[in-house]
């Protein structure tokens, strides 16, 4: 049997929101392979797709830059090792310079300021790294939100500007995955008809309405991956794609970043956790 890690329950029960002993034995049925072990659990408990932008494991801030046009656009993550830094008045200083070059010169690297970069180190005592960035230029506009200096987003639309500011605030709650069902891969719906199917089947019931309940639950799982197929946050009566309808209001398309996005921390705490539940 493959060795079940403590950080591969950790990681299995943050994208499924289940317990430890039930991530543990899904992954011990699935032989350690942690996208097994997830269809598994959400065959059998119902569990939600995984949401990687919702793991938050890392320090930081979001840079963000936005022309008084409202034309260009874009976000830098700067990642540090404490919370406390990232609250570092040089720290933020650096992470929006980061980000008005990005817009302004669109770098290939960020070479033109390692030096700096290298200064900051020494003067806060931390390792200090620029991760990534995101960039839009548009000859719409551009709305642009920022949650906390832990999650920025851009929108490009055209059309009413408060549509355009709901629509990044929304973004920053729900962090869709994709725009429209169109751009969700074609694999990413097989296996989510698969799980779906093997759920339904489960239920014992006839045919033709276990193919009902995956068509439901496949249309239910696109509107949840989907931008434009979400509930609205403030109304979730309606879709985006029905308040931007109302608005006038045409989207064209968005980035986000999440600081710490798919970077795993050491879970000293949640190993020894694990190891005494192993015992009993």
């Amino acid at each position: 049997m493959a060795e079940i890690s403590a950080g591969l329950v950790k990681e299995l029960r943050e994208m499924t929101g289940l317990g430890m002993m039930e991530c543990k034995k899904a992954l011990a049925e699935a032989g350690g392979d942690l996208k097994k072990a997830e269809e598994l659990l959400r065959i059998k408990s119902g569990a939600k797709a995984g949401k990687a932008a919702g793991r938050v494991a890392a320090e930081g801030i979001i840079g963000a830059y936005l022309s008084a046009d409202a034309k260009l656009g874009a976000l830098v993550e700067l990642n540090c090792e404490t919370d406390f830094v990232a609250k570092n008045d040089d720290f933020v200083a650096f992470a929006q310079e980061l980000a008005r070059l990005v817009a302004e010169k669109d770098p290939a690297d960020f070479s033109e300021v390692e030096g700096k970069r290298q200064s900051l180190v020494q003067k806060i005592g931390e390792n200090i790294t620029i991760r990534r960035s995101a960039r839009i230029q548009t000859q719409a506009k551009l709305a642009q939100y920022v949650h906390n200096g832990k999650i920025g987003v851009l929108v490009d639309y055209d059309g009413d500007d408060a549509a355009g500011r709901d629509v990044a605030m929304h973004v920053s709650f729900a962090k869709p995955a994709f725009m429209t069902r169109a751009e969700v891969p074609a694999e990413v719906v097989e296996r989510e008809r698969g799980i779906l199917a093997a759920r339904a089947k489960e239920s014992g019931k006839p045919e033709a309405i276990v193919a009902k309940m995956v068509e439901g639950g496949l249309n239910k799982f696109l509107g949840e991956q989907t931008l434009l197929g979400q509930p609205f946050i403030k109304d979730d009566k309606q879709t985006i794609e029905k308040m931007l309808a109302a608005k006038k209001t045409r989207l064209l398309g968005y980035r986000f970043l999440v600081v710490g996005e798919g970077i795993e921390k050491k879970a000293t705490d949640f190993a020894a956790e694990v190891k005494s539940m192993v015992k009993n």
